[in-house]
């Protein structure tokens, strides 16, 4: 941090607890913000122009390796894109074993992000291992839980990290009755596991913000969305997933290496576990609707911070959901449905735990993609990530640098942004005139 005559500069170049590099500028002058831009400045990584050539079996582990975290929602989106395109359908107990397999991808990441990466924001603690120092037995339900999700995905998906056992149609091979019923024991644990998480987190001082968002995500007639559905919002907008393209866009913005995604005529939106939350509330269970309630929740949430309590009302149905999942598991009669290769055009969508991950691709008579396009949950987030710090900002002018500093780093964290997989990294420059 240095200051001199008329402008004060404040550099921070360590946070510790967002996926990826990303930095913010903000300038102010006479108590109002002149600029204000989020930047993603990692290169490009040009997956969709890596896709092309490539035969529609592989795009699904191609694109898994865009995130280590939620590979699922990549493995997913392009399948059912390519099953589209291929005029197949994946139903029944293999469309169960997705949702599972779905579950756990939800559990492992939304207890990672709000018990070890944003919890501490709320706490005044630079990290999960300080958490561990003042409540050892908090930290280590949040890991159990956590390896509860990595074991789901190792157990249908083969592997916890970039599952091997999924292909467009299911999968190589089911697992066995024996070890999905398994799973059983531990999921029970864990619907009162999640359940102490949420209330442990309920009691966080949450700052005082609330926008009136545009919730945008899926919506299922007969469950709370993970897999498949139509696009709603809180708006009345419900469409199908073919027409995604007709209504959202991207847009190249020189300060950023990542599009920023837009609504209509350039709108921001949000796509996430609140915009899930807002627009299926009536979808969750019983159980999980309680302990929201319990967490002083209401069917609608407008306050971002609180979208960590969000994620473990969602952890919760995801646990229960998956239980339920186990204990009807039997073997299916076959892995996967066979697709012969033929020309077409296929759109998948599905709810990673950050929000609505979109695919499109454009196959030749001989199955291999000619076109690619992916768009993630981050990437539609943009545009409402920096309308949020502009908001929190103006709100919290007064407060010293350093403060500031740290309550627009949790603000950014309010989304998990996943930037990239890699390093870790948020560079903050203000300038006051």
């Amino acid at each position: 941090m240095s200051e001199r005559s008329g402008t004060r500069t404040i550099k921070v170049d360590a946070l510790a607890r967002v996926e990826g590099e990303g930095a913010l500028y903000l300038r102010v002058k006479d108590g109002a913000i002149r600029d204000l831009k989020f930047r993603i400045f990692e290169p490009p990584r040009f997956f969709e122009a890596l896709l092309a050539g490539r035969g529609y079996a592989e795009a699904p582990d191609i694109t898994a390796r865009i995130c280590g975290i939620c590979p699922v929602a990549y493995i997913l989106s392009s399948s059912h894109a390519m099953e589209q395109a291929l005029g197949i359908r994946v139903t029944g107990p293999l469309r169960d074993l997705r949702r599972l397999l779905y579950c756990g991808e939800w559990i492992e990441s939304h207890v990672l992000h709000a018990a070890m990466l944003h919890a501490p924001d709320f706490l005044g603690l630079d990290d999960a291992l300080q958490i561990a120092e003042r409540d050892p037995q908090l930290v280590r339900t949040a890991l159990r839980l956590k390896k509860l999700g990595n074991e789901i995905l190792e157990v249908v998906g083969g592997r916890a990290v970039h599952p091997v056992n999924t292909r467009v149609g299911g999968f190589y091979r089911a697992p066995g009755r024996a070890r999905v019923r398994a799973l059983a024991s531990e999921l029970e644990w864990a619907l009162e596991a999640s359940t102490t998480l949420l209330r442990a987190f309920a009691g966080f001082d949450f700052p005082d913000y609330t926008h009136d968002y545009t919730c945008v995500s899926l919506r299922h007639p007969d469950e709370y969305a993970i897999t498949e559905g139509r696009l709603v919002s809180n708006r009345g907008m419900d469409i199908a997933i073919d027409t995604f393209l007709d209504h959202f866009g991207e847009e190249h913005v020189a300060h950023s290496n990542a599009l920023h995604g837009y609504l209509g005529a350039g709108e921001p939106y949000l796509v996430g576990p609140i915009a899930r939350y807002n627009n299926n509330f009536d979808q969750l269970t019983p159980l999980a609707q309680g302990a929201a309630r319990e967490a002083g929740l209401g069917p609608v949430v407008n306050n971002p911070y609180q979208s960590l309590l969000v994620r473990l009302v969602e952890t919760l149905y995801a646990c229960e959901e998956a239980l339920r999942l186990v204990r009807a598991y039997e073997e299916p009669d076959a892995s996967c449905v066979e697709a012969a290769p033929r020309a077409g055009v296929g759109h998948g969508c599905t709810e990673a735990p950050r929000g609505i991950c979109y695919h499109r691709y454009a196959l030749d008579e001989t199955g291999h993609i000619l076109e690619a396009r992916i768009i993630p949950p981050t990437s539609q987030n943009q545009k409402q990530i920096e309308d949020d710090l502009r908001g929190v900002v103006a709100q919290n002018l007064a407060l010293p640098d350093e403060q500031l500093k740290l309550r627009c780093e949790q603000t950014i964290r309010n989304y998990d942004p996943c930037i990239s997989c890699a390093t870790h990294f948020l560079e903050l420059t203000v300038d006051r005139e």
